[in-house]
């Protein structure tokens, strides 16, 4: 699980630095920029460009750039080798690049393509010229205009399809805190995020877990604080979860607990749970009602071998006198359940 950033040259240096800061500090591995949009006028490229790319360097980030016949000439160089002086590891390909050239340009770099036009007839030349497809990317793209955008059913289809050929797949989630013009209207690959700005996190994990994405870009300028916390959890492999847990309890926070590989639809089973060495006994009769979504249980005694683990409902569910209900998850963040799946994380807050 991968996430990374989007620059733009007509935000300013300051700016950008801050937000390349940001990144660095909050684990992004990867930066896309592009130098071809229509906006972005009166820029001097070769300074600007080449001051994002040394800060780039500094937090080993991956960075993605357009590339296209005026490349060369915005950034002075003469040839493509320099653009990896510069620090750019990942060319997204413009029109004009031969199926040769692409293979060629594949020995250096890692090539990226919009992943929704690639066509059969490309993939078979490809491969006629020895591509190797864990060299290539398949990056969606972004869509500033409203009900232009993608749905997830048909991102999924198209990546699955691209990662059993070994390409490494990337969409686009829009920002919340400051939105790129001119229609700042957010910038997601999926249509149904651009109504969900505040959910950075959850569109995120959205296309993780539905086996869509190895790598997912907040499109727009910049997210929100509680974002960019959202998305360091992310880096390291969990969520934070607000939830209410009974006294007795309290042992279970402070945790990160991961899914097992062999996920349920039913339930959240921490695989870390079961080393708690203390008895658990049943709770009393009055206290066992049917499961709630979101009712975070653990197994007595009665459970035998399995007691001491930790559940959480994904779903409502009947009751069970063999588990203890000793939290609930707060409501507003039971929506990040059915995604924290196959060895991913929460912690209990």
């Amino acid at each position: 699980m991968k996430t990374g950033i989007s620059l733009y040259v007509s935000s300013g240096i300051e700016k950008n630095s801050r937000i390349i800061k940001k990144a660095g500090e909050h684990g992004a591995e990867y930066v896309f920029t592009s130098l071809h949009i229509p906006e972005e006028t009166g820029v001097n490229y070769q300074e600007e460009i080449k001051t994002l790319l040394s800060l780039c360097r500094e937090i080993k980030c991956k960075v993605i750039v357009d590339v296209g016949p005026e490349t060369y000439k915005k950034l002075g160089v003469t040839k493509m080798e320099e653009l990896k002086d510069l620090g750019i590891t990942h060319l997204r390909l413009d029109y004009g690049f031969t199926a040769k050239e692409v293979v060629e340009i594949a020995q250096s770099f890692s090539v990226v393509f919009n992943a929704s036009t690639i066509t059969e007839e490309e993939l078979v030349l490809w491969k006629e010229y020895g591509a190797d497809f864990t060299k290539f990317a398949a990056c969606h793209n972004f869509y500033p205009k409203e009900y232009t955008g993608l749905s997830l059913q048909r991102v999924k289809e198209i990546n699955l399809r691209l990662k059993y050929l070994g390409f490494v797949t990337m969409a686009f989630v829009p920002g919340n805190l400051e939105l790129r013009g001119p229609l700042s209207e957010g910038l997601p690959t999926v249509e149904e995020h651009r109504g969900r700005r505040d959910d950075v996190v959850l569109n995120m994990l959205e296309l993780f877990q539905e086996g869509c994405c190895d790598v997912v870009l907040i499109g727009d300028v910049d997210i929100k604080d509680r974002d960019w916390e959202g998305l360091r959890c992310l880096n390291e492999g969990y969520v934070e979860l607000r939830a209410d847990v009974l006294p007795d309890y309290e042992f279970i926070k402070g945790t990160i607990h991961h899914d097992r590989p062999d996920s349920s639809d039913y339930i959240f089973r921490s695989q870390e749970s079961r080393q708690y060495e203390q008895e658990i006994k049943p709770q009393p009769r009055h206290h066992i009602f049917m499961r709630k979504a979101g009712n975070i249980c653990i197994s007595n005694k009665d459970y035998l071998r399995y007691m001491g683990e930790l559940e959480i409902a994904r779903k409502d569910l009947p009751t069970d006198p063999r588990l203890n209900v000793v939290g609930q998850i707060d409501e507003t963040d039971i929506k990040y359940l059915p995604y924290i799946q196959k060895g991913f994380g929460l912690k209990l807050l």
